[in-house]
């Protein structure tokens, strides 16, 4: 038996009416986020395996966070997978993960999702739950905006 609470997930989805080259390129172009998404407000770096990632996100109720993920991996029009830690890791670990189904030739599935785990997850999961659940909805509905603007703009 381990001494390590088990990882705690959430996770959120929303169909977004645009192809998937349009989804993962509004998700991919970090330099817009500021534009659009009210959740991470900044991503600085590249998308490489093994690098980290500069994150400057805003939970809804206001709390300003800044983290240095790892990339964990990704595929194009298809995935990005990172992981970050609270101070260090150990003490409250996210493995984040942005996921694209296709529906259709113009439709997307957009699934994000985390898997915490950590010594410090018993503590902090009923509030990190709410405003995880809160946080990646904004998201979602704002990329599925931005998304589909994109698609309508370029006919």
């Amino acid at each position: 038996m381990s001494l390590m609470p088990q990882k705690r997930w959430i996770t959120t989805e929303i169909e977004i009416n645009a192809p998937s080259a349009f989804v993962w390129k509004v998700l991919t172009d970090f330099p817009s986020y500021g534009l659009w998404n009210p959740f991470i407000r900044q991503i600085t770096g590249k998308l490489i395996v093994g690098k980290r990632l500069s994150v400057f996100a805003r939970l809804p109720c206001g709390l300003p966070m800044v983290l240095w993920p790892k990339i964990l991996g990704f595929g194009i029009e298809q995935e990005i997978r990172w992981l970050g830690s609270l101070i260090v890791s150990g003490l409250l670990d996210g493995e984040h993960v942005f996921e694209l189904k296709p529906l259709a030739e113009a439709q997307v599935r957009f699934i994000q999702k985390e898997a915490y785990s950590g010594v410090l997850l018993p503590i902090m999961w009923p509030w990190l739950k709410g405003q995880g659940f809160e946080a990646f909805g904004m998201m979602n509905l704002a990329l599925k905006r931005a998304a589909e603007q994109s698609c309508e703009s370029s006919f």
